[in-house]
């Protein structure tokens, strides 16, 4: 089957063009992304509104570029999938509301994608990964640890109880003025700073449960930057790396925890899967691949282009479910939240 894919849940536009044979193998025909940073770099984050209008500007566009690319028309589609949620809703209706009108004209079947989802199934097409997997899920609006038993059948085994790790590490450079978006940023200042020099903490380390928090993280470096201000360039190149440091090994003691809790409710893992922006970092790469070699499974990391939000993984996720049989509704609605959580059971062992 060849499926179109469209996501707009936040500042990317994108649109990609995916086939799956009957066996379960996926190829990408095209992958088109534009990146709205420039236009939200200004303000220090994504602003909505923007974000929208752009949305709207470009879609148009990216979808006749990526059917362009991978050489195919609208009629030999088998089906339209759209990012249907969590994210910002202008952008989300933006994409889902085309992907109705394009599955309308052409009478194909719609799938309402969830953006989480997309992210949890990208490692069957870059991969083939068999089910059960778990997964790491760090960008800059999601933490989460999640069991991936089969397309639809999600066990949240921890997240953030503030903000995503990706947040804190944008927040972190726009505190030390370092620009935005702030991940490589401060992963480029890290690599040259000392990362003994300040004593921050390690939130929710130790806890039996598999949840993050960063917020104490954050402000514990906002104390620290204040005493020693004004910053000269290695302060703030040795706050960057004592941060960097704190969240790797946060990440090490949660996923360790994840993994247990994953083993007692699922049973052995094929791999440990990683998605989302800030599996780019190297350090958090580093004990990803250590944390995995500890339970002696495959570290799978699909391409950067794949871990942040794109196209293919939304017409991928779209083909899993509509080898399925899954489709949904013109009326399906947008949704700024959609937790995996609705549709699978959510594993808790308390602090």
């Amino acid at each position: 089957m060849i499926i179109l894919g469209i996501e707009t849940t936040c500042d990317e536009t994108a649109a990609a063009v995916v086939s799956r044979t009957a066996e379960g193998r996926g190829q990408i025909l095209s992958n088109v992304i534009l990146s709205q940073i420039s236009e939200h770099a200004e303000f220090g984050g994504v602003v909505p509104e923007i974000a929208a209008r752009a949305h709207v500007e470009a879609l148009d566009h990216i979808i006749a570029k990526a059917m362009a690319e991978a050489k195919v028309s609208f009629e030999s589609l088998d089906g339209v999938a759209a990012a249907a949620g969590p994210g910002l809703i202008g952008g989300v209706i933006v994409g889902l509301t085309t992907a109705k009108a394009i599955a309308l004209a052409h009478g194909k079947p719609l799938i309402a994608v969830n953006h989480l989802e997309a992210h949890a199934l990208t490692a069957r097409l870059t991969d083939a990964t068999p089910f059960p997997y778990c997964l790491f899920l760090a960008s800059g609006g999601h933490t989460q640890i999640l069991g991936v038993r089969g397309v639809g059948d999600y066990l949240r085994l921890g997240g953030t109880v503030d903000d995503a790790i990706g947040e804190a590490f944008d927040k972190t450079a726009k505190l030390l003025g370092l620009g935005y978006p702030g991940g490589p940023l401060v992963e480029k200042e890290a690599a040259r700073g000392d990362a003994a020099r300040f004593a921050l903490p390690r939130p929710m380390a130790g806890r039996r449960d598999a949840d993050f928090s960063l917020s104490g993280l954050k402000t514990a470096l906002r104390i620290e930057a204040q005493k020693i201000a004004p910053l000269s360039d290695q302060d703030v190149a040795d706050l960057c790396a004592s941060f960097q440091q704190a969240v790797v090994d946060v990440v090490k003691d949660r996923l360790r925890s994840g993994l247990r809790m994953f083993r007692l409710r699922v049973g052995n893992p094929t791999a440990l899967v990683c998605a989302g922006g800030v599996a780019a970092n190297q350090a958090i790469r580093k004990v990803l691949h250590r944390v995995a070699f500890e339970i002696g499974a495959e570290l799978v990391a699909p391409p950067p282009a794949l871990c942040t939000d794109n196209g293919a993984m939304i017409a991928w996720a779209g083909a899993e479910r509509l080898a399925l049989g899954l489709t949904d509704p013109l009326d399906v609605a947008p949704r700024a939240r959609w937790p995996l959580d609705e549709v699978a059971a959510t594993a808790r062992t308390g602090r």
